[in-house]
């Protein structure tokens, strides 16, 4: 028990639901979460920080013109300031002291991801950033905080995301080998053997465009339940349509990473309301739609799967994670189309049989490991920072890289607002 490492992780993540906040004891071959919880964002929080994230897609603005940005500054200290009482909500409730906790692992908020993959293709620099100052949160904890995971790689021609891989290769020395699959806002998988990560890659949206479409014409944050999706059914047109607006990334060969910006949510909104006209929670149109766009979340899933290089070994078994698998249309959609039960765009028939064929009868569970996942992970890469282990990211290819930055409480001043390699870094 001496040598034992009591660190928290935390997550908001692109969907902005919730801060989750979860405590995890590390040690020889050991990672078992002592204490977790959440706390929901409010419709209005969720609406500015996005409002910020479009503002600095749309505006591409640099790290050294948006720390001098009165609106992100005031945006950033509420964000910086609902985590850390998050942290400090969790300590208090399970009776923890803070003198016995190691670090925090904090990823903050990504505004906008920009990856080698997509920027080469541009001619443009790749940049990633993400807001949340850890100086401020560990003055605001008392407790160290390790944060900034993904600029190194960026800024050593890495895709930088998704970080997930190792973690779920640790998963899997219980859970087994297959294929580890997250499912929130964006869904990502990784292909895990011999307990070992041997892909891993962005697929697209899950929760983006069903959450927004909620959000835009009823105020709620999501489709609790699928309860306006059950009613509907499928529109095969507007599948096309999705699938053709994103198929750009969609198609490119992984690895690669997105990002929210990718997904053009208000031009998707736009072409449905000038072909369907404005839909109303009342109508059936409404209901079609939603299906739709739910079936396409799990659609997109499987066709990610679908497109694994012939070079993986794949066991067939999937472990799912993530708050998107909870809406039973999203999950029903990527089961059915994975067991050739499901409708499959034309274009895509003899690309699903040859999955079939390749993967056989498989086995679909969730992961005992599922609450609190992203946020473990956070931890987790805080151990590896703590005791100076690479993260063993497939794409790295054995390369040794630490990752991360730390900073202690009242030990510098706030400066550090954002990622190191936010967009400009080159600059610098």
């Amino acid at each position: 028990m001496q040598n034992d490492r009591l660190i928290i992780g935390v997550m908001t993540g692109n969907s902005m639901d919730a801060v989750d906040v979860v405590m995890t004891r590390f040690g020889a071959d050991k990672m078992e979460d002592v204490a977790g919880l959440s706390v929901p964002y409010s419709a209005e929080q969720k609406r500015r920080i996005d409002g910020l994230r479009q503002k600095v897609i749309t505006q591409k603005i640099s790290a050294e013109q948006l720390v001098h940005d009165d609106e992100f500054l005031r945006i950033h200290e509420e964000y910086v300031g609902g985590v850390a009482a998050a942290v400090n909500q969790l300590c208090e409730k399970y009776k923890i002291a803070k003198s016995q906790i190691t670090a925090i692992g904090f990823h903050g908020k990504t505004l906008d991801h920009f990856p080698p993959s997509v920027a080469q293709k541009k001619g443009e620099n790749p940049y990633t950033t993400q807001m949340g100052s850890a100086q401020r949160l560990a003055d605001l904890t008392g407790i160290p905080v390790i944060n900034d995971f993904r600029s190194a790689l960026i800024q050593n021609g890495f895709e930088g995301a998704p970080l997930a891989a190792p973690h779920n290769a640790r998963i899997a020395k219980i859970e087994g080998d297959g294929c580890y699959f997250n499912a929130g806002n964006t869904s990502n998988l990784a292909w895990v053997y011999k307990h070992q990560a041997q892909i891993s890659w962005d697929a697209g949206p899950f929760n983006e465009y069903v959450d927004n479409f909620m959000l835009r014409y009823t105020g709620a944050t999501m489709d609790l339940d699928g309860r306006y999706g059950k009613k509907g059914k499928l529109l095969p047109e507007l599948l096309q349509k999705l699938f053709d607006y994103g198929r750009d990334y969609y198609e490119m060969q992984p690895p690669k990473s997105g990002d929210p910006a990718y997904y053009g949510t208000e031009k998707i909104f736009a072409e449905i309301e000038k072909t369907y006209g404005v839909p109303h929670r009342s109508t059936q149109l409404f209901c079609d739609i939603l299906h739709t766009l739910e079936y396409f979340s799990g659609y997109l899933a499987a066709y990610a799967v679908a497109q694994t290089p012939e070079r993986i070994l794949m066991t067939p078994q999937f472990i799912l994670f993530g708050g998107g698998w909870k809406n039973p249309l999203c999950s029903a959609g990527f089961q059915n189309v994975i067991n050739g039960k499901g409708y499959v765009l034309p274009e895509h028939q003899n690309l699903f049989a040859a999955l079939r064929k390749r993967l056989g009868e498989c086995q679909i569970k969730y992961s005992a490991y599922g609450n609190f996942m992203e946020a473990r992970l956070m931890a987790d890469l805080a151990d590896h920072f703590i005791t100076g282990q690479t993260w063993p990211l497939p794409e790295l290819q054995g390369k040794k890289m630490v990752l991360g930055k730390i900073r202690r409480p009242q030990e510098q001043k706030v400066d550090d607002y954002l990622s190191a390699a936010a967009r400009g870094w080159q600059k610098n």
